[in-house]
C-alpha cells in the first residue's frame, strides 16, 4: 500500500471512496447532491474549493494502483489560533479493519507535526481515535462547536502546541452538512 498527497486524477475515486466508506453509516451526515451519496463525500470537494484547504494534508491510500482510502485535514482555529480540522477518513469497505485508516491517520499526523501544526481535532469515535493519541477536547480546555458532541469531540496536541484554549471552528463547509 502506497500513502500518497491527492492528486487533481483522484478527486473522483476519493469522491467514490468516502461514499462508500460512509453509505448507510448510522452517523453519516445527510446526502448534499442528487446521486444521494452521504454528505461526507460532499464535503470533501466544498473543503478543496476552500480556503481552508491546505496542500499536502489530503492523503490517499493506494493499492494495486486503486485509491483505497483518504484522510483530509483542514485550516480550522481554536479563538485566533490556528489548528486543524481532520475528516473525513475514508477506507473502502472491503478493507476496512486492515489497517488502511491506522495508517492514513499516521502519516497525516506526522506530516502535521512536521510542518509545525500545534492541535487536530475531529468528531468520531473514542475508542477508535484514542490509539492516535486523540483524548475529549475539554480535557484540554478546547471547546466543541457543538457542546452536544461530548466525549465524541477530540484533540491531538502536536509538538508545536503551546496550550491554547478556546472554542473550536472547523472550516466553513462543514457547516454546510
Amino acid at each position: 500500500m502506497l500513502i500518497r498527497p491527492e492528486t487533481s486524477e483522484d478527486t473522483l475515486a476519493i469522491r467514490t471512496v468516502t461514499a462508500e466508506a460512509f453509505w448507510g453509516q448510522e452517523h453519516s451526515a445527510p446526502p448534499q447532491e442528487a446521486d444521494g451519496a452521504p454528505g461526507e463525500a460532499t464535503l470533501v470537494g466544498l473543503l478543496r474549493d476552500d480556503e481552508a484547504w491546505i496542500p499536502g494534508f489530503s492523503l490517499v491510500a493506494e493499492h494495486e494502483g486503486r485509491v483505497v482510502g483518504h484522510v483530509v485535514a483542514t485550516r480550522a482555529h481554536v479563538e485566533s489560533y490556528d489548528a486543524l480540522g481532520l475528516g473525513p477518513l475514508s477506507v473502502a469497505p472491503e478493507l476496512q479493519r486492515q489497517g488502511v485508516g491506522s495508517t492514513l491517520m499516521t502519516a497525516l499526523i506526522d506530516a502535521a507535526d512536521e510542518r509545525g501544526e500545534q492541535l487536530i481535532a475531529l468528531l468520531g469515535d473514542p475508542a477508535y481515535y484514542s490509539r492516535f493519541g486523540f483524548s475529549p477536547a475539554a480535557d484540554l480546555g478546547i471547546q466543541a462547536p457543538d457542546p452536544t458532541w461530548g466525549a465524541a469531540f477530540q484533540v491531538r496536541p502536536l509538538g508545536a502546541y503551546d496550550g491554547f484554549t478556546g472554542v473550536f471552528r472547523y472550516a466553513e463547509p462543514f457547516s454546510r452538512l
